[in-house]
C-alpha cells in the first residue's frame, strides 16, 4: 500500500472520529459507543499497518546504473560498443535468500532456448548458495565480438559466470533495462523481467530502441510486434 493510500485511509479515519466524538459529546449516553468506535479505529489501524510492513518486507528494491562517472570510460565503453550495467538490489530480509537467473532467446518471434545463466542453490559451494547480506549487487558487461557473438559477463559476489549467445551482425544491439522500465514490483518468490538484449524496431529509415522497450509488458512478444529479427530476454527470481 502506498503513501497516498495510506493519507487517504487516514484521513477518512480521523474525519469519522472527530464526527463520532462531536456526536458522543452532545449525548453523554453514547460514551459505550464511542469506546467501541475507537476500539474498531484502532483495529482498523492496526490492521492496516500490519498488512503495510509484511507488503514492504516482501519487496525487494532495486537501484541500477548504466553508465561510468569517468567521462573517459564512458567514451571508449561507447566507441568500443560495451554494455555496462551495475544492478543493486535490497531487502532487509534478503540475507538467506537464493537467487535464479535466466535467459530466453528469441529468433523471429519464437523462443527457441530456455537456459540457466545461474542458480545459486545449485552451486556446488555451500558458502555461495544464499546471500549473505541484505544487499545483492551485480555487474553486467557485454558486447557483440568479432564472430557476432554476444558475449556476456555477469560478475556476483565472489565470481563471475561468461555467456556467449548467437546474433546476427549488427552494431546495433542494446542491452536494457526493462525491470526499471516497466516498474515492476520485485518480490520474493515472484519471477519477473530484468533485462533485454534487443534490436531497434526500424520505421522511415530511423531506429527506435526506446519504443521497444517502453511498449508493454508483452516482452517475449516483441519480435513479432516489432518485427524484430533477435533479441535476449532476462528473468530473475529471489526465493
Amino acid at each position: 500500500m502506498d503513501g497516498k493510500c495510506f493519507s487517504s485511509v487516514y484521513a477518512y479515519l480521523f474525519v469519522f472520529c472527530i464526527f463520532e466524538m462531536h456526536i458522543c459529546k452532545c449525548n453523554a449516553t453514547k460514551k459505550k459507543s464511542m469506546k467501541k468506535i475507537m476500539l474498531s479505529i484502532a483495529l482498523i489501524l492496526t490492521s492496516i499497518i500490519t498488512f503495510a510492513q509484511n507488503e514492504t518486507e516482501n519487496e525487494i528494491q532495486m537501484i541500477s546504473n548504466s553508465y561510468s562517472e569517468n567521462p573517459e570510460i564512458r567514451d571508449i565503453l561507447q566507441f568500443e560498443g560495451i554494455n555496462y550495467l551495475k544492478l543493486n538490489f535490497s531487502s532487509k530480509n534478503l540475507k538467506g535468500k537464493s537467487y535464479h537467473l535466466t535467459v530466453k532467446e528469441i529468433w523471429d518471434g519464437l523462443i527457441k532456448t530456455d537456459t540457466t545463466i545461474v542458480n545459486s542453490s545449485k552451486i556446488p559451494f555451500e558458502q555461495f548458495q544464499k546471500i549473505n547480506d541484505t544487499v545483492l549487487n551485480i555487474k553486467i558487461i557485454s558486447k557483440l565480438n568479432n564472430r557476432n557473438k554476444l558475449k556476456m559477463t555477469f560478475k556476483l559476489p565472489n565470481f563471475s559466470i561468461t555467456k556467449e549467445f548467437d546474433a546476427i551482425e549488427s552494431d546495433d544491439y542494446s542491452l536494457r533495462n526493462i525491470a526499471e522500465v516497466t516498474k515492476e514490483k520485485i518480490e520474493f518468490g515472484k519471477k519477473f523481467y530484468l533485462l533485454a538484449y534487443i534490436l531497434p524496431y526500424e520505421k522511415d529509415g530511423s531506429k527506435y530502441w526506446c519504443a521497444v522497450e517502453s511498449s508493454g509488458k508483452n516482452i517475449e512478444n516483441w519480435g513479432n510486434d516489432f518485427g524484430i529479427k533477435h533479441y535476449l530476454v532476462f528473468e530473475m527470481k529471489f526465493e
